[in-house]
């Protein structure tokens, strides 16, 4: 199993910053990287869940995120479909009409 991880290393001992799928005493070999340059929105991110005010979501979505082009290309065809718009199909729903 090879897994990469973020931890932080407080009086002597290595702390993961998430969970860790190993077994009790199980052996691991670490590799020290330089931390990446983070934006402040990632170390606001990052003291909430060190303070446990946030909790982040487990594990991963297993769907890959839709390329912009993608993503602009579905927005032109559904904006071609026949009908009211979105908009008005909701406010009527509402009964705000």
């Amino acid at each position: 199993m090879s897994e990469v991880l973020t931890a932080v290393y407080e009086r002597g001992v290595l702390r993961p910053l998430g969970p860790v799928g190993l077994c009790e005493r199980q052996t691991v070999r670490l590799q020290i990287l330089p931390e990446e340059p983070i934006d402040e929105a990632e170390q606001v991110i990052r003291m909430l869940v060190r303070t446990e005010l946030l909790t982040p979501p487990a594990g991963r979505s297993a769907l890959e995120p839709i390329s912009e082009a993608e993503r602009r290309e579905a927005a032109d065809a559904l904006g071609r479909v026949a009908g009211k718009p979105l908009s008005e199909i909701i406010i009527e729903e509402r009964g705000l009409r």
